[in-house]
């Protein structure tokens, strides 16, 4: 049915045309009044007086007021284009009017009248159009519980102020304008997702903020892009928590290259994008050469060593030990028996004068300030030492007064008047002097001097210590057996100036534990994508640096192909991470990127391990070509078959493709075949952006992304064994394509397949 047949189509035309017009007008407005602010700034800094405070509160109220307009004009000029996408006609219980609510991605209300012409999507009552069914609904807001029905649920495709699509529905799910979305082709970046929004994906975005969230989310679930939505939705109903507050944390800078766009277009800037390797080199303070984690699982998929004298296990078993919960213990064990020497075993006291013992300055450094790191214990200590060095000076150069006093006094009651006495009284005269001389400078030093016996190492050299004797810290038996390899293994790294990922929370952890964070980082709120690859130790320490359960933890134990130190169950995580606070474990089941027949395919891959822990995704409604495995005798005539699909794509006008091949040197012997294919871009994990198109990428890197076309390129028996690493890494790549799926394979395929 063409869009003009619609019943209600000259109503909502009317109401297009207004409400652009009104934005137009509004944005006119708007731009006069930023011109006045503008001119207000810039006459501020060029008149500034620093001894004026009101003239300084200005330009700081008026430079925040500045950054609020550029702000608001983006959203207005967004909106110009698509000023909103769907409609919930709403009557509230006990009142007989039914309210229109027009919703989109700002706020827009008429000032002579405030009618709300647009509902932002992240307002309470939009709820009822991502949760809501035709009739009896309800909404939570800050006045409560607000009880009513739903009229009317209508969605719209609005392209450069055109209205070109209405469709009138009752659930979000699987209707047309869904299938519409899911239809489209894919280019270089992932785009949001606000107007096809499912109710399993909202109540991840609308979860309490201050509760530990974790997300098992299905390929194709929309983890990333929920996260993203997440972010925006906390933010504008925690308008007092600055921006840079929130973190994502992802796995790479090539993968937030990909996500780059959707914040700006929900209208959010300056989040903390970074990767955990980044964030722990800032936290440590000091950035060290990191031997990169997908090379190490590339070194165990090629199934050789990069080591003397090692294997794939020892290293597996390696990085699983420094990853636990149990390495964080051994540690702790290491930094409390650093704590009982860590101050000089020495008096605090100038000459014969001990204003505190040994003991009651360790008192201070175990007891008193044990919450604290031991540097800024140091810091506290120094106030202390501080303040008795003011309270008792005055009563140190009494005593030393009337000590010598006494002694004077004794030489004239004791010694009749001769040139003898005369001289003893002027020694002693002159000793009390110098002594008092002495003690006067002595006291201003003293704190100082008394700070500089306490020696102290880098954070490195803490770590090189501990693994040194690592053994003396170790309870457990089947550590024990791993210790020396461990020792050997991560010391020759460290003499070679290389750290392992493996490294970074026992490092951030020593930080943390004696000298403590930088006040620069200040965190509210972290989001951590791709989750299942983290370890314990590093979502531990994450934890210790935010001190708070403001966490949103979204992954898929599927897709876990760091599963030698990663998570193996989400109750994990609420156990040990979260003890003491009730996590909200939520899932996204449904899988929105593929079709039926490719998640099909994909599904008993995964199913092929039969570990209940692993749940089965749920593809929506939307059906595909089958997916077939083609044996081939040669990687030529894989190549070749490769080339016409190629050609096929642009016939069809596809945007994206990903040829993935289980490793980087097959990448590279792929790539030769294909050469001629000038537009084909080799990935090796160290790209910082994502420049879409036609990709060759090793299985181990494609986790996260999507296409619309994945050709796998080998998946035979011989690449791709039953063992649980090799089927995730399949199990990956399957999970990619929003539209077909090639699979080939050099001989005979994989029993899996």
């Amino acid at each position: 049915m063409s869009v003009c047949d619609h019943p209600n189509y000259k109503e909502e035309i009317k109401k297009l045309n207004y409400t652009i017009d009104y934005l137009k007008n509004y944005k006119k407005m708007f731009l006069k009044q930023k011109l006045k602010i503008d001119e207000a700034i810039e006459y501020g800094k060029g008149h500034y007086n620093s001894d004026n405070a009101e003239q300084f509160n200005e330009l700081v109220i008026n430079t925040s007021l500045q950054e609020n307009m550029k702000r608001k004009l983006l959203d207005i000029s967004k909106g110009l284009s698509k000023p909103y996408f769907a409609r919930v006609d709403f009557a509230e219980e006990g009142n007989e009017n039914c309210k229109k609510y027009y919703i989109g991605k700002m706020s827009l209300m008429r000032e002579e009248d405030h009618d709300l012409l647009i509902l932002d999507w992240r307002a309470p009552i939009a709820n009822l159009y991502y949760e809501g069914r035709l009739g009896k609904a309800s909404y939570s807001c800050p006045d409560g519980e607000i009880s009513g029905e739903i009229k009317l649920k209508r969605q719209y495709t609005i392209e450069k102020a055109e209205l070109q699509e209405i469709y009138d529905i009752d659930i979000t799910t699987n209707d047309d304008f869904l299938q519409a979305a899911l239809g489209s082709n894919k280019d270089n970046r992932l785009k949001d997702i606000v107007s096809t929004i499912q109710a399993e994906q909202n109540k991840v975005i609308r979860a309490p903020m201050w509760e530990p969230l974790i997300v098992q989310g299905a390929a194709g679930g929309g983890k990333t892009t929920i996260a993203l939505h997440r972010i925006a939705y906390l933010m504008y109903h925690n308008k007092d928590i600055k921006p840079e507050s929130y973190m994502i944390i992802a796995p790479n800078r090539f993968f937030l290259s990909y996500i780059s766009e959707v914040l700006p277009e929900l209208g959010v800037e300056n989040v903390t994008q970074t990767t955990f390797e980044e964030f722990a080199f800032e936290v440590i303070g000091k950035k060290y050469k990191l031997i990169n984690s997908q090379e190490k699982l590339s070194t165990i998929i090629e199934n050789y060593s990069r080591y003397k004298n090692s294997c794939n296990d020892n290293i597996i078993i390696a990085s699983s030990i420094k990853s636990s919960l149990e390495f964080k213990d051994m540690l702790e064990k290491y930094i409390k028996e650093l704590e009982k020497d860590f101050i000089p075993k020495i008096d605090f006291k100038i000459y014969n004068f001990v204003l505190f013992t040994y003991e009651e300055l360790n008192h201070q450094f175990i007891e008193e300030y044990s919450y604290l790191p031991f540097m800024k214990r140091i810091n506290e200590m120094k106030k202390s030492l501080t303040n008795k060095v003011k309270y008792e000076k005055n009563k140190i150069l009494e005593q030393i007064e009337r000590e010598f006093d006494t002694e004077i006094n004794k030489v004239r009651r004791d010694m009749e008047d001769s040139p003898e006495r005369r001289a003893k009284i002027i020694n002693l005269a002159e000793e009390r002097d110098k002594l008092l001389s002495d003690t006067k400078k002595g006291l201003k030093t003293l704190i100082k001097n008394y700070i500089s016996k306490i020696k102290t190492k880098s954070v490195i050299e803490y770590y090189i210590d501990f693994l040194m004797n690592l053994e003396n810290f170790n309870k457990n038996d089947y550590i024990n057996e791993s210790i020396a390899y461990i020792k050997e293994y991560s010391l020759l790294n460290l003499l070679d100036k290389n750290l392992e990922i493996e490294d970074l929370s026992p490092l951030m952890y020593i930080k943390f534990l004696i000298f403590g964070l930088d006040e620069k980082i200040n965190l509210k709120h972290i989001v951590i994508d791709e989750a299942q690859d983290f370890s314990l130790f590093q979502l531990y320490m994450l934890k210790q640096i935010i001190n708070s359960s403001s966490f949103t933890i979204l992954g898929d134990l599927c897709q876990g192909i760091y599963s030698y130190d990663g998570i193996k169950d989400w109750n994990h995580v609420s156990k040990y991470i979260f003890p003491k606070e009730p996590s909200n474990l939520l899932s996204l089941e449904q899988s929105y990127r593929t079709t039926i027949e490719i998640m099909d395919r994909a599904s008993k891959v995964i199913g092929s391990l039969k570990d209940p822990r692993l749940p089965k995704a749920k593809p929506v409604i939307r059906h595909g070509e089958e997916v077939k495995v083609y044996e081939k005798n040669s990687l030529n005539a894989i190549a070749n078959d490769i080339e016409t699909k190629i050609y096929e794509m642009d016939k069809q006008g596809y945007k994206s493709m990903a040829i993935i091949c289980k490793t980087l040197t097959e990448c590279l012997q792929l790539k030769n075949l294909l050469k001629k294919h000038k537009n084909i871009s080799l990935i090796t994990g160290k790209e910082k952006n994502y420049s879409g198109g036609i990709v060759i990428i090793p299985s181990y890197l494609v986790k996260g992304l999507e296409f619309d076309i994945v050709i796998i390129a080998n998946a035979s028996k011989e690449k791709y064994t039953e063992k649980e690493l090799d089927v995730k890494l399949l199990y990956v790549a399957m999970t990619r394509p929003l539209h077909k799926l090639y699979i080939y394979s050099l001989g005979e395929k994989c029993t899996m397949l």
